[in-house]
This record gives C-alpha cells, structure tokens and sequence, in this order.
C-alpha cells in the first residue's frame, strides 16, 4: 500500500491560452481539466470567491461520493465530475469494488450519470481506491483513465440526451444514469501497459489529441519492469481513440510506477508536450509528431552525496507547469519513507536535447525546499509551492528567491489554487488555510469545519469553489 499516496495529485484563468488549445470548448469560467487549462498552471480569474466558511454556513451543496476520493473535481458545461469508490453504490445491479466516475449538475448537486469499471488485480489496482484519474472535458466529451488503465472516452451528457453516441453500442448499462462511452483504449491490453498501484494521470486535450501517461511500472513480484518497450506516454486522436504517437522513454529505469500527468505549452512558436516520467526525467515532445525536444534529469545535482552517490529515489509525481518558455516542477519521494530532500526547479523550454547541465535558471532545494508531490501555482511573477512537510513557498519566479514561507502545520499533498487575490490550500488535517496572494504573507482564514477532508485541491469555477472530501463533494457558494 506504500504508494497509495501518489495518486492524489492529485478554467476561467489568465494568461490567456495559446491559440491551439483553444479548441478545447468550454464555458466562460469553467475549470476543465487538472490545472484548468493545458499549461496546468493552478490560477483562475473567477471573482468575489467566499474567504470563510463552515458547515452552516457558507455550503451551497453537497453530494455523496464513495468512502475514498482520490481525484478532483472538474467543471465544464454545468456539469461536475470527479472519480471515486463504489463503496456507496448508486446502482444495485454494480455492486462490490469498483471504479466510479460520477458527473453532478453544478447548480444543485443533483447526481446525473455514473460510470462503473470492475477491478483489475490487486497489485495494478489497489483495493477500494476507485477512479483516481482527474477527468478534461473537452466540448460535449469527458476523457478519464480508470482504474483499469484504460482511456476513456464518454458523452458528457450521459445517455440523458437519449442517444447512444457511437461507435460503442454494446454498453452493459444504458440507463439514464449510466455513462454513454464513445471510445475505450485499452491501454493494458492494446499497448502491453502493466499498471502499478493504480493508474492515476489526468488527461490533456489540446487541439486534436489527447495526452497522458499510460501508467506502465514495474513488475510487483520481479520488481522490474516487465516490457521495456510498452510506451510511458501517448498521444491519442480525441475523436476516434487511435494512437497517434507513442514513446517508452524511461524503458527499463522506471522505479515503481508513473502517477503524472503531462502539461502543454508554446515555446519559439512550437507547441510542446512535457511529460514526468518514472524514472525522474522529465520529456518534453513536439505535440503533433511525438519528437522529442528535451529531456531533463530531475534527480541530478542536489540528491547526490559529495562522492558524487545518488542519495534518494525522487519521483515526479508533480505536474508540470508552463510559463511562458518555461517549466517548473517540484521533486519528491515516497512520503512513508519520511519527508526528505526535494527540489524545485525552473527549467528552460527552449533548450534541445539531455538539458540536465545547461537549462536549469535556478532551483530551490536543500534546507530552501523539501520533498514536494504538488503542483504549483504562477501569478504575477510569484510562484506558489507546497512542500510535503507542510510548509507553502512563496518564490520569485525570475530568480528563484523565497519571499516567505507559512507553515501549514500538516503535511501537504494537494497542490494551490491562486483567485480572487488569494491562495487556497489544503492540508492533512482538512484544514483548508486561505491566504493574501502576494509578497506580503497574511493568512486571511482557517477553515477545519467540514468533514472528512483531508488531501486535495480546492479548484473554482462560476463563483464556486470546489471541495473533495473522501467521501461528500461540497460546493461553497460566493
């Protein structure tokens, strides 16, 4: 069960998004995918967001999940979906331990559709854990992976339009509360993909393709992987479900299995797609062709001891951030094996080739920054980043200089959302600690009243603001 804890990395946002990706549909201020938009950059332009809350006050709804909530929530087209268990089934006929994606009217709560995957084997999908995977929507289609490594592609609208959206017709349930699939690739069974603990990336959609990390790891009785040359990362047609380009990067150097999800971005002109892989590397691609642009390694230089010995076994679970021409991502390990040594870089974009000694701008690690499995959060020139012990960071995003630090007094393992002139952040403890977005650190409220919370991310959309627990999702109105 050691690596459980990876899988909970676990929008109407400015910068505006490059012209490619545009053609992800969505509404005004929706909040589509993980980080929002393709850049993953964790910063929303929604307004007049509530600061203080507790249970009788403040909550607009809230709807039952399962008993364990490892994804988060994304809103798109007034509708919300989120993975989670089927400890609580809505469906009598779907039963037992399941996978479930559920989808809500973003109005009320009202519970709109469901999709139920049964259980692959123990150690490739851990007991009870459900549907890790954060979903994108991308127009009238949803894209998740589940629990049984499988990318998904389903109607948004369920089957509630009346209509059966082909090419899958053979649906086991086609209620209207059932999930309308559109396309399913197996990645397991179609690309020789063995899940390890779970398979948790987010999916991205920008323009024509989908991208995510198919979640190939390691062996659980060898301890190796078992094919080398199954791909670590896809790029996948969002209409009809064929692979476009494939790459299986880290090959036989993936250390247990790959829980990240890939981010986008337009450098020099080129569009470019970065992906954490399970061996600390991090590759980027050209989006269309699958060219590899750049590759940087993650677990160089502050985890070696003065004889030049690799000290730790970092893994990427964070996920990328663009800005601008270039990418931050946080490092981090196992946090049963203690919070220990992390890093956080800032890492030129526009570099070619093994960029591991020539595109680094700066970093923040040692006694500066501590293991981190979060993504973080750029606005105006400051970047917001969470470290596993606790602490939330403040840094200047063209020097790499703290401006402050706030110790959330619990572990961290979710990741910041900055909006409305603040920043929300979760901690193990449930707390949900709002503080001034800013060089100025203030913390503006402590809100620990609703219950169980723990791990997570606090995602906006519509003035509402987005809350998991493990087992209700609550929306806190303006």
């Amino acid at each position: 069960m050691r690596s459980i804890w990876l899988i909970l990395l676990a929008a109407c946002s400015a910068p505006p998004v490059p012209q490619e990706s545009q053609m992800i549909d969505r509404g005004e201020c929706d909040w589509p995918m993980w980080g929002g938009r393709p850049d993953r950059n964790m910063v929303s332009a929604e307004k007049g967001l509530r600061v203080a809350w507790d249970a009788e006050q403040g909550v607009r709804w809230a709807a039952d999940l399962g008993t364990i909530t490892y994804g988060n929530p994304v809103v798109s087209g007034g509708r919300v979906f989120i993975g989670t268990n089927n400890e609580r089934p809505r469906d009598p006929s779907a039963t037992g331990d399941r996978g479930v994606l559920m989808c809500f009217a973003a109005l009320d709560g009202k519970f709109l559709w469901q999709a139920v995957h049964d259980k692959l084997a123990e150690a490739e999908d851990w007991p009870k854990i459900g549907i890790c995977s954060t979903p994108c929507v991308a127009g009238d289609r949803v894209y998740y992976v589940s629990n049984r490594g499988e990318l998904v592609c389903a109607d948004a609208l369920g089957f509630a339009d009346d209509e059966n959206d082909d090419p899958i017709r053979d649906e086991k349930r086609a209620g209207r509360h059932d999930a309308d699939f559109v396309w399913i690739l197996d990645m397991p069974r179609e690309l020789g993909v063995t899940p390890y603990q779970a398979s948790a990336s987010s999916p991205l959609v920008a323009g024509d393709l989908v991208f995510v990390l198919t979640g190939h790891g390691i062996d659980d009785k060898t301890r190796e992987v078992k094919d080398p040359k199954a791909p670590s990362f896809v790029a996948v047609d969002r209409a009809s479900g064929k692979v476009v380009w494939r790459d299986a990067s880290p090959g036989d150097r993936i250390l247990a299995g790959q829980w990240g999800s890939p981010a986008y971005g337009v450098v020099d002109g080129r569009p470019q797609v970065a992906f954490p892989g399970g061996d600390g590397w991090l590759y980027a691609f050209e989006a269309k062709t699958g060219e590899l642009l750049w590759k940087f390694d993650c677990t160089a230089h502050e985890e070696r001891s003065k004889e030049g010995k690799r000290e730790t076994n970092n893994y990427l679970v964070a996920t990328p951030v663009y800005v601008g021409d270039r990418v931050l991502i946080a490092a981090g390990q196992d946090p049963e094996a203690g919070e220990g040594p992390g890093c956080l870089r800032a890492i030129n974009a526009r570099k070619r080739g093994d960029v591991t000694k020539t595109a680094e701008l700066w970093r923040a690690a040692g006694d500066d920054f501590g293991a981190s499995i979060s993504t973080v959060a750029v606005h105006d020139g400051l970047v917001y980043a969470p470290e596993l012990g606790g602490h939330l960071h403040c840094f200047d995003l063209a020097t790499g200089g703290r401006i402050w630090r706030h110790d959330l007094l619990a572990h961290v393992w979710g990741s910041p959302l900055v909006a409305d002139g603040k920043v929300y952040i979760r901690n193990s403890d449930g707390d949900v600690v709002v503080l001034q977005a800013g060089r100025e650190k203030k913390v503006l409220a402590t809100n620990s009243s609703l219950p169980g919370l723990s791990h997570g991310t606090v995602v906006a959309a519509g003035g509402v603001l987005y809350v998991a627990g493990e087992s209700k999702l609550y929306a806190i109105g303006p």
